[in-house]
């Protein structure tokens, strides 16, 4: 447990940064807790931070304490409509590295259009569980290469990036793909730990225009309305119009934005 002091003004009481557990701090002030900071480890192997304060000066304080203890880089997401919290976190020396707006995808192929959607020839989709995992990640690096030699990896979900050993296909048993005959064509990437989230969609630069997107989402949404769930959700990098295109096309209505910062 790690305590250090921080005076939040003349006269007033100190602010007690306490280190509670791993990734836990406590921010208090005459024994009462006044904001709680949390840093959790993603599967991508990045960290995020989170602080929930009473006033600015805990924050601050959070925000200075927490970092000191803490590898770079850190990581956080704000909603963008939270000004004040935007600018506490850039106070603290984080920048804005990127904007995803966020999506609420229905899931009855009434409703999105989807359920009369054909394969392409040749083309088959592979539920999630059943790919083969050497393929899945062939494809995986396929497509890295291809996004990081146009638009940059940077345009991809925030939390679809290479690990240490170069690798951003985290759980296999999460993604549906599109196979050819020896080879895979696309991926989708779906996670239903509290709600259905769409982590990933996409295609290798030679199969793209042909429907392949289109198969492998309606696919996922077919799947998703199967299992009981009316609604999914998404986030899309505010760059790729491609992307937006598909899914507003599927009657996905945009409820807001957020912002990644990175310090």
């Amino acid at each position: 447990m790690n305590t250090t002091p921080f005076t939040t003004g003349p006269g007033k009481d100190a602010v007690l940064i306490t280190r509670v557990a791993d990734g836990q701090w406590h921010a208090l002030d005459d024994d009462l807790v006044v904001g709680r900071g949390h840093a959790v480890r993603r599967p991508d192997g990045r960290l995020f931070v989170s602080i929930d304060a009473w006033h600015d000066a805990a924050f601050d304080r959070l925000a200075e304490a927490m970092p000191a203890q803490l590898p770079p880089p850190l990581y956080t997401v704000v909603d963008e409509a939270d000004v004040a919290l935007t600018a506490a976190w850039q106070r603290a020396g984080f920048a804005i590295r990127r904007r995803e707006w966020e999506y609420v995808v229905p899931t009855d192929p009434g409703v999105t259009g989807l359920g009369a959607v054909q394969l392409p020839a040749g083309v088959t989709i592979v539920p999630a569980g059943r790919a083969d995992e050497s393929l899945l990640r062939a494809v995986d690096r396929a497509i890295r290469d291809e996004v990081e030699a146009t638009v940059g990896w940077h345009s991809m979900p925030a939390e679809v990036i290479p690990r240490d050993e170069g690798d951003t296909v985290v759980d296999p048993a999460k993604y549906a793909v599109a196979a050819a005959t020896d080879r895979y064509l696309g991926l989708i990437r779906v996670v239903t730990a509290k709600r259905p989230r769409i982590g990933l969609l996409a295609v290798r630069a030679g199969e793209q225009r042909r429907g392949i997107a289109r198969a492998l989402l309606a696919h996922a949404l077919g799947t998703l309305h199967h299992a009981g769930f009316a609604e999914a959700w998404t986030e899309v990098h505010e760059s790729n119009r491609a992307a937006s295109a598909l899914f507003e096309g599927a009657g996905a209505r945009p409820i807001g934005s957020n912002l990644e910062l990175v310090r």
